[in-house]
């Protein structure tokens, strides 16, 4: 999950503010498991540090304007790189 980790916070919080819990719940809803405190805040801090999200007074955790521009980027090399998803999804059926 780490390689995507990022994309995935950066995902979910373009469609709302999230504290880190509510996070690591829609997380779990895309893993089938839910990531660890240790996991998520690190990844959310390095976010701040970046630019890409912001914190407000309640802990919820929103895009910034880059943290959008970023997310517009990452999906773009996403689909570029799994132009063929459906393929690769009709390989693994019940095999996940």
């Amino acid at each position: 999950m780490k390689g995507f980790l990022s994309y995935l916070i950066l995902w979910c919080l373009n469609k709302e503010s999230l504290n880190g819990a509510e996070l690591a719940e829609e997380l779990e809803k895309r893993k089938g498991s839910k990531p660890s405190p240790g996991t998520i805040y690190p990844a959310l801090k390095e976010l701040l540090e970046k630019g890409l999200v912001s914190r407000d007074k309640s802990k919820k955790y929103s895009l910034t304007k880059k943290g959008e521009k970023e997310l517009k980027s990452a999906c773009n090399c996403f689909c570029r790189a799994f132009y063929d998803m459906h393929e690769m999804a009709n390989c693994c059926k019940g095999k996940c």
